[in-house]
């Protein structure tokens, strides 16, 4: 079962989230553990766990300073953003960012937009970057999800020139070369790099491929939540 389960092609989960699913809907039977993995016991290698091979450990320079003063001001600063955010304890707070394959602006990309509580996450292919495009497509999902959008936290970049002029839900923009104010946002975004790696261009990614690969995010069962799923969590959030 686990063997199958990591070289599914839709497939995110870790060994750790595996193994406290399996211990929630199988309670009393035998689950190997990830030294199991690690030992070899089992047919699997680290070739069925992208993961494995993209944790490098980065320095974090939390500086402002630099490069960062010449970056324009799109709008309202992280600074600005209410408290409440910070602590995650209320939801529909999210992150944004996008995924690039080729980096011209005529590519197509992936715009992906974290829930900061439940790590819940609205992916969507736009077939360029330009800021308009992006302002456009974001104002179509929150129109159609408005209850959904309390705030959302995009990088500093010019893809995110026009956000600002989107009225019903409040942007904010962390600092230049500030990766760690969006480590949520990040975080998935790194996950989504297994279905989507640099350098190969989307064009031919369907609609139907980019919601599978969301999906396989979405249910992963993970140990923040108890081993819950971030769509559990989410649709528990927005229905109460």
């Amino acid at each position: 079962m686990l063997s199958k389960r990591f070289k599914a092609k839709f497939d995110a989960t870790s060994i750790d989230e595996f193994v406290g699913e399996f211990k929630q809907t199988m309670p009393g039977y035998p689950c190997p553990s990830t030294s199991i993995v690690d030992r070899g016991l089992l047919d699997i290698s680290n070739i069925d766990l992208p993961m494995k091979f993209k944790i490098r450990r980065n320095k974090r320079h939390h500086s402002h300073g630099g490069h960062a003063l010449h970056k324009k001001n799109l709008g309202n600063s992280i600074e600005q953003r209410p408290k409440e955010v910070e602590d995650r304890a209320t939801p529909l707070h999210w992150e944004g960012d996008l995924v690039k394959s080729v980096r011209r602006k005529n590519q197509p990309a992936l715009m992906t937009l974290t829930e900061r509580t439940t790590r819940f996450e609205v992916v969507i292919k736009i077939l360029d970057y330009r800021a308009s495009t992006c302002q456009r497509l974001l104002r179509k999902e929150i129109d159609q999800h408005p209850d959904w959008f309390k705030t959302i936290t995009f990088d500093n970049s010019s893809e995110f020139a026009d956000m600002a002029k989107i009225k019903n839900c409040q942007i904010y923009f962390a600092h230049p070369y500030s990766l760690w104010e969006r480590g949520t946002n990040e975080n998935c975004s790194g996950l989504l790099r297994q279905f989507f790696p640099k350098g190969k261009s989307m064009k031919d990614k369907t609609a139907a491929y980019v919601q599978q690969a969301t999906n396989a995010i979405n249910h992963k069962h993970r140990r923040i939540h108890q081993y819950h799923t971030a769509e559990e969590l989410f649709k528990q959030y927005i229905s109460s």
